[in-house]
């Protein structure tokens, strides 16, 4: 029987989305929920699970096409895997069957020993073989699209690395440190031609050409490459200029001596992490700082819809992530009701999200006010840009050591300088001061946040 993929409901703010990737191709067998291709939208790249297992037999629309909800993608026929999986150990090592080409993704060092195993006499040892292409598909199947990629690129066995993510997934931070800790297996791995050859003379299927990379230009060339935008990349762009032309901004500065902040942290880290699982950071202190100041000036939590002043009686905060992708800004909500530890729990939960690429619609739409942190890249001083429609945005830097005056004596102190831009609009220039100088207060006397005074 036919089964039509077709893409799945999108978000109601999202129009349409860009196919970026087949994981699969006609003919190759799939899994009931295994990822069939990748559709990148303004935020978030969502995964086209397939309905049950079967094998693809059309895909209708080519890479980079921009799709919209309902629209059909490929048509798989059910039942068809089994088949193909008890036909694949009779198959002759040239015919590459489908479990087969689908490890192509693997390290070229797994490539001799399946092509040894497809090309051995005995039954049970192609059947080894088969079973091994198969769970290196099923190991492929559960990657992100960041991380997929970065498996793709490097030729690895995605089931030699160990996850740390839930169930086992992968993250990219492991991948990453597996090829900081194999740098002398790479560079051992076997090449094209000697993969491509079996111990008998036989080509097998699994071996494949190295990852198409730019010629590095000769000596007094002057190379360009035109690469399109991504979506995420394109819709950060067009935000940041409507943020820039639409609203009246203007930025103030202060800096904090968070002595007090880190001695408190420094006092409770370990006793906090082993209570709750999570690192105490900073960001939790700047939150609750950030929260405390708004409901003094609630004006600063406002937004503006027309002719009209919305003031948000609710405190939705954005913490801005990095990542290969953009920038992308999820929301922890009703932070105003959360512990520290909920909100370190929350971000760290969020940060895992967005370098697995995993973040959902749901995850980055709303929120009244950001805070963005800057100084995790080394910067010391910066202007940051307001996530419209929000009205103000914190942009906290990098902690440096500087001889400060204290009690008439000069003493070396962690300071950090803080930025707030602002929508002029409706925020005049002494709320936006006295706002920062309350989140100053806040961070050299944390007890005050503990104490909600």
């Amino acid at each position: 029987m036919s089964t039509e993929i077709r893409v799945p409901q999108l978000p109601e703010s999202v129009a349409d989305a860009t196919l970026v990737t087949w994981h699969k191709q006609p003919g190759d067998p799939i899994r009931r929920d295994e990822n069939l291709a990748d559709l990148e939208t303004d935020k978030v790249v969502l995964e086209v699970p397939a309905p049950a297992n079967g094998v693809v037999r059309e895909l209708r629309v080519p890479s980079g096409t921009v799709v919209t909800s309902g629209q059909v993608l490929a048509v798989i026929e059910e039942g068809g895997a089994s088949a193909a999986a008890a036909s694949a150990p009779a198959a002759a090592p040239a015919a590459a069957p489908a479990p087969v080409r689908a490890a192509t993704s693997a390290a070229p060092a797994r490539a001799a020993p399946a092509a040894a195993a497809a090309s051995a006499p005995s039954g049970p040892s192609k059947s080894a073989g088969a079973g091994a292409a198969v769970a290196v598909t099923e190991a492929a199947g559960r990657l992100s699209p960041s991380v997929r990629r970065l498996v793709e690129e490097n030729h690895l066995d995605p089931a030699a690395i160990p996850g740390s993510g839930r169930d086992g997934r992968l993250t990219k931070a492991d991948v990453v440190d597996y090829l900081g800790r194999k740098p002398a297996a790479a560079a051992a791995s076997p090449g094209p031609g000697s993969a491509a050859t079996a111990p008998s003379g036989a080509v097998t299927p699994i071996a494949r050409a190295p990852a198409v990379r730019p010629a590095v230009p000769a000596a007094g060339e002057r190379a360009e490459q035109r690469v399109p935008m991504t979506r995420l990349r394109a819709r950060i762009a067009q935000r940041l200029i409507e943020a820039q032309s639409t609203q009246a901004l203007l930025t103030t500065f202060n800096e904090v001596d968070l002595t007090a902040t880190q001695e408190l942290r420094g006092r409770y880290k370990e006793r906090f992490e082993k209570e709750y699982g999570v690192k105490l950071g900073f960001m939790s202190f700047f939150v609750k700082a950030a929260i405390a100041a708004l409901k003094k000036f609630p004006v600063v939590n406002a937004s503006v819809d027309g002719n009209d002043i919305i003031y948000h009686e609710y405190y939705d905060i954005g913490v801005a992530v990095s990542t290969e992708r953009g920038l992308v800004v999820p929301i922890v909500r009703d932070a105003d009701g959360k512990s520290f530890a909920a909100i370190e729990k929350e971000i760290a939960d969020y940060a895992r999200k967005a370098r697995e690429g995993s973040l959902a619609i749901e995850d980055l739409t709303g929120g009244t006010f950001t805070i963005t942190n800057g100084g995790v890249f080394g910067s010391l001083m910066s202007t940051p840009i307001v996530n419209a429609p929000q009205s103000a945005i914190l942009g906290m830097h990098k902690v440096q050591e500087r001889p400060m005056v204290v009690n008439g004596q000069i003493a070396a102190r962690p300071m950090m300088y803080l930025a707030v831009t602002y929508d002029h609009r409706i925020i005049d220039g002494r709320e936006a001061v006295q706002f920062l100088v309350a989140i100053k207060d806040a961070l050299e006397d944390p007890g005050r946040l503990l104490l909600g005074i």
